[in-house]
């Protein structure tokens, strides 16, 4: 595919609906993530991932009391 065509593709997304354009950025993660090489993660931890996201999106999010003991059990000296 040109550089021109993709473009002209891109440019056509923005008149897809909500739900066509999270199927793309679906499938764009996905493809990435089979061709990036720059990284060590796995099929598992992009599904973990995705997971933590769609939770985000859902509002749901950790206790702020959780976050805090899990940064001073890891990261704090």
């Amino acid at each position: 595919m040109t550089q021109e065509a993709l473009a002209e593709l891109i440019a056509r997304v923005s008149t897809w609906s909500e739900e066509a354009k999270e199927e793309l950025a679906q499938s764009i993660v996905e493809i990435e993530a089979r061709y990036a090489d720059e990284d060590d993660l796995s099929e598992e931890d992009y599904a973990a991932i995705e997971r933590g996201v769609a939770a985000a999106d859902a509002g749901r999010f950790a206790p702020d009391g959780a976050v805090e003991a899990l940064f001073n059990r890891y990261f704090k000296k």
